[in-house]
């Protein structure tokens, strides 16, 4: 599986989803910019010392990040107000999750031009906006994983 971060903004986000990342032997992508320095205190301490067992790779842009993945690569754009609840779709074991900023998600375009890949979770109050990038990112990783019978699993 891959994560794919577009410009994440918040440190100790972007280091629990590389922890995540690490225990589920997932791919994870940066793209860039990001709101943050790598270097940054916050990052290293909610990635405690997983980074170094993290498969990553930051990327430039979203066009470079395109121009280096596979021919025939799945996206899963996980936004809010998709069509489909994330429980809907058939993952892949090679297939990419994308997630966007905090503060303004993907952009909408990208959602518009492949709405069967433009997956939700389901929220169950109208004041609750969105849900914690690193708990989303969770959610959908392991009903993924838990799709294909959690691979590698110790």
């Amino acid at each position: 599986m891959n994560v794919v971060l577009v410009e994440p903004e918040i440190p100790p986000n972007t280091g629990n989803v590389a922890r995540l990342c690490a225990a589920t032997r997932t791919r994870l992508h940066l793209i860039e910019p990001l709101g943050f320095r790598l270097a940054d205190r916050d990052l290293q301490r909610a990635g405690m010392d997983y980074w170094q067992h993290v498969e990553w790779r930051r990327w430039p842009d979203w066009t470079a990040f395109l121009a280096g993945q596979p021919a025939g690569a799945r996206w899963w754009f996980i936004e809010s107000g998709g069509p489909r609840r994330y429980t809907e779709a058939e993952f892949g074991p090679d297939d990419y999750l994308v997630f966007g900023r905090e503060t303004a998600g993907l952009p909408r375009a990208w959602l518009e031009a492949a709405p069967e890949r433009w997956l939700r979770l389901p929220m169950c109050h109208r004041e609750a906006r969105s849900l914690n990038l690193a708990n989303c990112v969770a959610v959908v990783l392991f009903e993924a994983l838990r799709q294909q019978g959690f691979p590698g699993e110790v």
